[in-house]
C-alpha cells in the first residue's frame, strides 16, 4: 500500500470511528429524552423520540454499507479489520438501544394518557442514570481507544441488573397488594427492562472495544477476569 492510499485509507477509518460516536451521541440523546419525557409526562417529547428513531435506523443502513465498501475496496487486516468489525457490530448494539428508547416513549405515552391513580410510584432515575452512565463510558473508551475505560463500564452492568431485579421485586408487591395496579405496573416493568437491556447493549460496545484494541474477546467472562486479561495485554 503506497503512502496516498495509506493516508485516504486512514482517513476512510477515522470517518467510520467519527460517525459512530456520532450515532451514538444520537442514541444517547434519545434515551435521555426518553426519559426526560416518562419524569415529566411531556407527550410532545416522547412523541419525539418515537419519530426519531427512523434517523437511528438510517444511520445503521449507512454505516453497514460504508463498512462494507471498506472491506471490499481495502481488505484490511489486523487491527484496522477488528475495528472495522468493531464499528458494524456496536452501530448494530446502537440501533437496538434506540429501539429501546423508543420503547420507553411509547410506554411512557400510555401510561401518562390513563388514569395515574392506579400507576405505582417507583424510582427509575437510578438506573436509567447508570446505563447512560454505561453509554457514555462505553462511547468515551470507543474514541479514546481506552480499554480500562471499557473494562469500568463492563462492571457498572452487573449493578445495573441487581436495579432491575429489585424494581421487579417491587412491582411484584405492588400487583399482589392491589390488582388494580397490575396494568400499569406491567407498562413500568417493560420500561425497566427496557432500560436494563440499554445496559446490555452497552456492555457489548464496551466488550468490542477491548476487542478492538487488545484482540482479546471478553465476552463471557466475569469483570475480574476481564481485568486479569486487559493486565496481560
Amino acid at each position: 500500500m503506497n503512502e496516498h492510499t495509506s493516508k485516504n485509507f486512514d482517513l476512510e477509518l477515522e470517518n467510520l470511528r467519527t460517525r459512530v460516536l456520532q450515532m451514538g451521541g444520537l442514541v444517547e440523546q434519545q434515551v435521555r429524552k426518553a426519559m426526560t419525557g416518562l419524569t415529566e409526562g411531556d407527550l410532545p417529547l416522547l412523541e419525539a423520540v418515537i419519530r426519531d428513531d427512523n434517523r437511528v435506523n438510517q444511520l445503521e443502513i449507512e454505516l453497514d454499507a460504508a463498512c462494507n465498501q471498506v472491506i471490499a475496496k481495502r481488505q484490511p487486516t489486523a487491527i484496522d479489520l477488528r475495528m472495522i468489525i468493531t464499528v458494524l457490530k456496536s452501530t448494530s448494539d446502537l440501533e437496538r438501544i434506540g429501539d429501546k428508547a423508543r420503547k420507553i416513549a411509547r410506554l411512557g405515552t400510555v401510561l401518562h394518557t390513563q388514569n395515574a391513580a392506579s400507576i405505582p410510584d417507583v424510582e427509575l432515575s437510578h438506573i436509567s442514570d447508570l446505563s447512560l452512565r454505561m453509554l457514555r463510558g462505553s462511547l468515551d473508551a470507543f474514541a479514546r481507544l481506552d480499554v480500562t475505560t471499557a473494562a469500568e463500564v463492563l462492571r457498572l452492568d452487573e449493578t445495573v441488573n441487581t436495579e432491575y431485579h429489585a424494581l421487579v421485586r417491587q412491582l411484584i408487591t405492588y400487583m399482589m397488594e392491589d390488582p388494580r395496579t397490575i396494568t400499569h405496573s406491567l407498562d413500568i416493568m417493560g420500561i425497566a427492562k427496557a432500560i436494563e437491556r440499554v445496559g446490555d447493549h452497552t456492555k457489548n460496545i464496551a466488550e468490542y472495544v477491548i476487542y478492538m484494541v487488545n484482540g482479546q474477546n471478553v465476552r463471557h467472562s466475569t469483570p475480574s477476569e476481564i481485568a486479569q486479561k486487559i493486565a496481560r495485554g
